[in-house]
């Protein structure tokens, strides 16, 4: 597998990222990892997007706490959105000089809900992909608004990508996330897929789903290639 760890700096301390892809002539993708970090899923994404010719970097965000032991869902609770902002600012500080300016984010599970809240957060991101990201609608941390409740916040375009299967988001879910971008006029297109849950992207997953992941996989390159 190609690819590497760096170390960021963020809130004075350091902060490990995998990258894939580094080149100046290349659009940046912001990677947003699942519940179980920088794994060799969230890996292999950013080397299918450096050969895809893209920069990619994953920031993994559980470098404030202690994971050892913990599972996906406990690393998961740790997470604030206010830190993930300031770990995101980060990311986009090194995909700057990393790549060619351009700034694009994709995110898996919890990574899609990340995907989501930096589209809101960042006036430069180009384009979002969201592959199934649960918990749009649920704020992390004190004083914290939820992504849901920024939507009106977006300024680019996004692609989402689901399973009816899916139980977090379900398909109820899907509805309302589409409802709310509607209302506020934004750009976006949602795909679902029948016979596929949750993570059907990930082939390391008993989820994996290999139809519906090539058609999603798909999607997401032409539409990064599109906004880039």
């Amino acid at each position: 597998m190609a690819g590497r760890f760096e170390t960021l700096t963020v809130d004075g301390t350091d902060m490990s990222a995998f990258v894939a892809g580094a080149d100046k002539t290349r659009p940046g993708v912001l990677v947003c990892i699942h519940a179980p970090g920088v794994d060799p899923f969230i890996q292999d994404i950013c080397v299918r997007l450096e050969t895809a010719g893209f920069a990619a970097v994953a920031p993994d965000l559980y470098h404030r706490h202690d994971i050892d032991g913990r599972g996906p869902m406990e690393r998961m609770a740790l997470l604030r959105d206010d830190q993930i902002v300031r770990d995101f600012r980060a990311a986009k500080r090194y995909l700057g000089e990393c790549s060619n300016g351009t700034q694009l984010v994709v995110g898996f599970c919890m990574g899609g809900r990340l995907a989501y809240l930096w589209a809101a957060h960042d006036k430069d991101v180009r384009a979002a992909v969201i592959f199934y990201g649960g918990n749009i609608m649920v704020p992390w941390g004190e004083g914290n608004r939820a992504p849901f409740e920024r939507t009106a916040e977006i300024h680019c375009p996004l692609l989402g990508l689901f399973g009816n299967e899916d139980e977090n988001p379900s398909p109820e879910d899907v509805d309302k996330i589409a409802a709310e971008l509607d209302r506020h006029g934004k750009s976006y297109t949602f795909h679902r897929y029948d016979g596929a849950g949750h993570a059907f992207l990930n082939a390391m997953r008993p989820s994996h789903r290999t139809q519906p992941a090539e058609d999603a996989w798909g999607k997401c390159l032409e539409f990064l290639r599109e906004h880039a």
